[in-house]
Formats: C-alpha cells, structure tokens, sequence
C-alpha cells in the first residue's frame, strides 16, 4: 500500500485536504484521534497515565483532565519523558493495527501534525504539507476555533518553520487562496500521482521517466535529500554510502529531470540482500535494466513515484562504475568545459531517445550517455 503523510502547521486547512482525499478514497489514519482513543475511559493507556502522575489527572466523570495532565506532565523534561514513554508506544501500535487492516491497494494518508518535528518524512512513501501564510491561519484559528490570538501566535511559533516542512514537503499544497481551489490541487494529485504511485508500488514497478532535456532546477539538491533518506531507512545498514550523482547534482546543468542516486555497498552479495528492502520502500528493480554491464554485482532501480522520477543505481564500493560516478559529478561541478561538453551528449542522447519510450527509450539514452563517459573516463579519472 501506498503510505502518504499529510501535515501541516495549526490552522493550515490540514482537515480539509484529508476530507477530500478520503472521499476520493483513502483511509485516513489521524493522529490526533488515535491519541484520544488510546487514552480513553477504561483503557490501559489511561490506567497508565494515573499511575504515573497521580488520580489528580483524572476527571470526577473518570475521563483524562487535559488541561490537569499538562500542568505536571510539561514542568519538566523528565516527567515528559515519562508521558511519552506511555502515549507514544499506544498510538504507535495502534496505528499500526490500522495500517494493517488496511487493503492491500490502499491509499493510506496519515494525518501527523508533528511528522515534520519528530523527523518522521522518511517513513512516508509521499509527503504533504498543507500550507496558508501565517496572518490566514491566526485568523482562522481565533474566528473558527476561537483561540485567543497570542495563545494562537505562541503555538504557532511552537511548531516547525515554513522552511523546515518545504525541506520535507514531496508535495506543498496552497490552501491560502479561494475555497474550492485546495480540493481541485488534491483531486489533481489524486489522479496524476497517488493512484498511478499506488499501482505501480503494488506491481513492483518503477514509473517511465521522461528523457527530454529541462533546464536545470534548484529544487533537485532538496528533492534528492528526501530520496536519500527513504533509501537509507530501506537500507539499513547494508549501504556504505548513498550520494546524490548524475547531472541532477550538478548546479546550473541542464538535464533530464531523473534524479541518480549511487547506493554502495561492500560486495555482490550485499547488493542482492538490498532487492527486496528497496522494492517495498517504492524503489523496484529497472525492467531490462542493467547498472553497467561490465560490473560484477551491480544493480539498478527505479522510483514508482510518477511524480519524482529517479533511478538508483547499486554498487559494490571500489569498482571502477562506483569511483567514476562519483568522480564524474565533482568534476563537472568544477569543469566549465566538461559541463558544456556533457550537455552536448546528453542533447545528442536526447534525440536518440525521441520517439521511444519505455525500457527502449531508456536504452537509447543510456548507450549515447556511456559512449561519452568511455570518451572522457580517463580525463575524469586524471
């Protein structure tokens, strides 16, 4: 199944973007119900709570007291420590549960208000953050929930900046602008990129990149970031290193927007064990696919993602393909003339790949670009 974060700063319209998307339909796994639930009356999570902090947690009704349980449970580091020590474990299984019982061709969108704080962007195939300029949403907060404007102001500087969630954002979606715009952008979404990102991941299929040249963009440093840390996470330990390679790393170049992520690994057998692990986080092995054919051990995947196309390409640490890829991209980082010299092949593999599509046009673009690696290899290696 397809797991979709979806986040975004208080009063953001975070609701509203899950509404649609269950009425597309997704299951919705939410946070913040889950945390309520796990503590309710007569739950061992609520036992737990008391224990721990005392019946003055409790309402005369037997409920939890809220405003009682943060007034001891956030005086200190320790005792909130100690409070997430039970909570989190409760919504952590019981999510789990939820996801499980989900289909297994689900869209599964977890509401997570804090993902972008607690650094949970990587266990998400496909991130969304929900945003609206920070006058909109203290407006939306003290004329629709009706919290008092500094309280408002105050835990909206609480919580991660702009920057910080554009970091992890796969998706922005601007729900600022007038009603009913945010639900087309979602349906859009829903259609373009969730349910074919879906089919795909379910098939163990890598999605079709597209190998026209674009000018270069400065969202790719950021976008492979993101790749970077849901390959480690499907990784483990089995990568000795995963760098960003290829012409997308190279600042000002053009290039196809294919993002190339180089995994190493020690030897044949590590890469192999790496299959299974990549293939259930979105990244299946390449059809046809074949990393460099003079490579022992060498392997390539692929994104399922429709709308971040990336091929992953797997190597045992010192061979020659691992050691040139990398030397590669740091000269054209530092080599004017090697930079206008490669942006002339990938034209020239641009057009052998024109009117292709599929495994054949990625072959035709792939022999033009490994004729002009064997041309400069032994100037790069220098």
């Amino acid at each position: 199944m397809l797991r979709v974060g979806l986040t975004g700063g208080m009063g953001a319209g975070k609701s509203t973007v899950a509404r649609e998307l269950v009425r597309l339909g997704a299951v919705l796994v939410d946070s913040d119900v889950i945390a309520r639930e796990v503590v309710a009356p007569g739950t061992p999570g609520l036992a737990a709570l008391a224990e721990a902090f005392g019946p003055g947690v409790l309402a005369d009704d037997g409920s939890l007291d809220r405003p009682a349980l943060a007034a001891v449970a956030f005086a200190d580091d320790a005792a909130r420590a100690r409070l997430n020590g039970i909570v989190h474990p409760l919504v952590g299984a019981r999510t789990a549960e939820l996801i499980a019982a989900a289909p297994a061709d689900a869209v599964v969108v977890q509401d997570v208000p804090l993902l972008v704080e607690n650094g949970l962007a990587p266990l998400m195939n496909l991130v969304l953050i929900v945003h609206a300029e920070e006058e909109e949403r203290v407006r939306r907060l003290v004329t629709s929930r009706g919290v008092d404007e500094a309280d408002a102001r105050a835990r909206i500087a609480a919580q991660a900046t702009d920057d910080q969630r554009r970091a992890a954002a796969d998706v922005w979606l601007d729900n600022g602008g007038e009603p009913g715009r945010v639900e087309e952008r979602v349906r859009a979404l829903w259609t373009e990129r969730l349910v074919p990102f879906e089919a795909n991941l379910r098939a163990g299929v890598a999605a079709q990149p597209d190998y026209r040249v674009v000018s270069a963009e400065h969202a790719w440093a950021a976008q492979a970031r993101r790749v970077t840390a849901r390959l480690w996470l499907a990784c483990g330990a089995g990568a000795v290193a995963i760098d960003h390679v290829g012409p997308t790393a190279v600042p000002g170049l053009d290039a196809p927007d294919i993002l190339d992520l180089q995994i190493t690994v020690a030897d044949a057998p590590a890469a192999a064990a790496l299959a299974a692990g990549l293939t259930a986080a979105g990244f299946p092995p390449v059809a046809g696919g074949d990393a460099d054919p003079a490579e022992a051990g060498g392997l390539l995947h692929g994104s399922a993602d429709p709308g971040r196309p990336a091929v992953v390409h797997v190597r045992v640490r010192d061979t020659p393909a691992q050691r040139f890829a990398l030397a590669l991209r740091d000269r054209l980082r530092a080599d004017a003339e090697l930079r206008a010299d490669y942006a002339g092949a990938e034209r020239a593999a641009e057009a052998a790949a024109a009117g292709l599509s599929g495994e054949r046009a990625a072959k035709a673009y792939r022999a033009v670009e490994r004729e002009w690696c064997e041309s400069v290899r032994a100037r790069v290696e220098a």
